[in-house]
């Protein structure tokens, strides 16, 4: 039998700043030609995994580890960060960390450039590469022109270079767009094939992943493997649940109808799905029992308008044209559509970091026009996509605190602000901490905390839950949500499908700089045309009630959603 590529034995991990170990008793091989799904909460351990078998620990992130880890049959602690780069390619969550080159061509050509391949060839390789992973127009980019998204692609680039036999994704999908997210898992499906690598995906959006056949999921909980199993398998029981993962859409439709998951479903995707007659009789009497309890919501006054908006970050290329639309008060609202339409440019022009070629912005009637960023800062409170582009204390509390202490609010108050923000965005046990050690997922807490601190009138969120696990993601928005009940009003920037169906009924929808539509979140995913303009895909539910024979899909998943929100949460 072949040995494995990666094998941990009985291994355990300790970071030097920690009291506690994060990793205790690892057993786990992965093979040549695997694909394995690596899932967990945040702080479960699944990160520290991925870093040991790339050589960052113990070699950027120092600590004590305990039994063995084999990468290639080499003791990992006996070999260096550049040995193991020749076995393992590395994606990491954080693109802005992984960028070399001034340049996207540049940044891809590192390796190649390193191992003194021929420039003829390099360019050769560079384009080739680029062009599989659609980025081959951007070669002459800056990396900070590019969106999120095309920033994971330049990464997944920057891999495929390198002739290596591991491939290590650490949550490739979490600033791509739906489309672009299946996008990239066919891209990863293609090059697996291809090269015959073992492929380890780190990942939250366990449907996402999905699209493509993996061999098994390894599901970690407080630095722990508690089931390494099949996917089938793991899907048929109740263990993702229990351990904070969201299970696929398609799958709790079926568990809240009545209908028991089995390994012989196939339910390791939507479109394997194999449901027999019974199965498809009680999707459909729950779904008829549900749909007399649909409802319009009605919203306050006018908050928020745009008009006739026109912005472009060079005077001969427009990123945002001719929109419009109204935001009223104690309405939350997503803002969809795929990378580089115009979503965070808009965020920016609201918020005033921006100023528009045209068109006005209105807060309650008035032009924003005069107001400076700190001006509408008090009203508008916005939480960028990156962490890192925000917080400017060395310390988690002092983060959260800082825009308080401009305030003149009372000592007393202002911990007791701090303390119940950082209870609700799952922060309060490391409030002493420093932020560099924390993870990509925990500094996103850290910035959503410190503008929710203030309480503002409005506040915009850029991408809220990318990194976050299925608890701490629900944690967030049950938050949100209480403070939209209070009167507070939401805009979300989101690639999240699952997030826009279940907080949001209204979407506005971009594409290329154009608003395509301003209608409910159930409409958006269930509109074919709307979904192929956008860069969507349609939802899980809607694929599921055709196949149950219920030709309203729409209407099946804002059953679907107001379930949820009125009988599970």
């Amino acid at each position: 039998m072949a040995s494995p590529v990666i094998s941990f034995q009985d291994y355990g991990f300790q970071y030097m700043a920690q009291a506690e170990p994060t990793l205790r008793h690892i057993n786990l091989d992965i093979y040549s030609g695997e694909k394995v799904l690596i899932a967990g909460t945040s702080g479960s351990g699944k990160s520290t995994i991925g870093n040991c078998i790339n050589g960052l620990i113990p070699f950027a992130y120092p600590g004590k580890s305990t039994g063995k880890l084999l990468v290639d049959g080499k003791d990992a602690e006996q070999s260096s960060i550049f040995e193991l780069s020749h076995t393992v390619g590395t994606v990491l969550q954080d693109t802005d960390g992984q960028f070399i080159g001034l340049t996207v061509g540049e940044d891809i050509a590192f390796a190649p450039e390193n191992n003194c391949v021929p420039q003829d060839e390099m360019k050769q390789l560079v384009s080739r590469v680029a062009g599989l992973v659609d980025i081959d127009h951007h070669l002459e980019y800056a990396p900070h022109e590019l969106s999120g998204g095309q920033k994971q692609r330049v990464s997944l680039a920057g891999v495929m270079v390198e002739d290596v036999k591991v491939l290590l994704f650490d949550e490739p999908l979490a600033n791509l767009d739906p489309a672009a997210g299946r996008t990239t898992i066919e891209l990863i499906d293609m090059v697996h094939e291809r090269t015959g690598a073992a492929v380890l995906v780190i990942e939250h959006r366990l449907e996402d992943v999905l699209w493509r056949r993996m061999d098994r999921i390894v599901l970690m909980n407080e630095g722990g493997i508690v089931a390494d199993m099949p996917v089938a398998k793991l899907l048929a029981g109740n263990l993702l649940l229990q351990h904070g993962i969201r299970e696929p859409l398609y799958l709790t439709a079926l568990r809240y109808a009545g209908v028991e998951i089995r390994e012989t479903m196939h339910p390791e995707h939507v479109g394997s799905l194999v449901l027999g007659q019974e199965d498809k009789e009680k999707v459909r009497s729950w779904y008829h029992m549900l749909r007399t309890g649909i409802h319009s919501e009605q919203y306050g006054q006018e908050l928020l308008r745009i008009e006739n908006l026109k912005f472009g970050y060079t005077a001969d290329k427009t990123t945002l044209q001719d929109v419009n639309f109204t935001i009223h008060k104690g309405e939350m609202v997503s803002v969809v559509g795929r990378n580089g339409a115009g979503k965070s440019t808009l965020a920016k022009l609201i918020c005033g970091f921006e100023q528009p070629v045209s068109g006005s912005i209105y807060m309650d009637g008035r032009d924003l026009k005069g107001d400076t960023i700190k001006e509408r800062a008090v009203r508008i409170g916005y939480v960028m996509q990156n962490p890192n582009q925000m917080i400017s204390k060395p310390m988690i509390w002092d983060e959260v605190e800082m825009a308080l202490l401009q305030s003149g609010m009372p000592k007393e108050e202002r911990s007791r602000r701090v303390e119940e923000t950082l209870k609700i965005c799952g922060l309060y046990p490391f409030r002493n901490w420093p932020v560099s050690a924390l993870s990509f997922g925990q500094k996103k807490r850290v910035t959503i905390a410190s503008i929710l601190v203030q309480r503002p009138q409005i506040i915009i969120l850029d991408e809220p839950t990318a990194g976050q696990d299925y608890h701490h993601y629900t944690e967030i928005m049950d938050f949100l949500k209480e403070l939209n009940g209070k009167g507070y009003t939401i805009l979300m920037i989101t690639h999240d499908m699952h997030l826009m169906l279940e907080y949001t009924r209204r979407a506005i929808v971009f594409s290329e700089g154009r608003m395509l539509a301003d209608t409910t979140a159930a409409h958006v995913l269930n509109d074919p045309g709307l979904v192929e303009a956008a860069n969507l895909k349609e939802t899980s539910l809607y694929t599921l009630s055709l196949a149950c024979g219920i030709d309203e899909p729409q209407v099946f998943t804002e059953c679907f959603i107001g379930y949820e929100q009125k009988e599970v949460r």
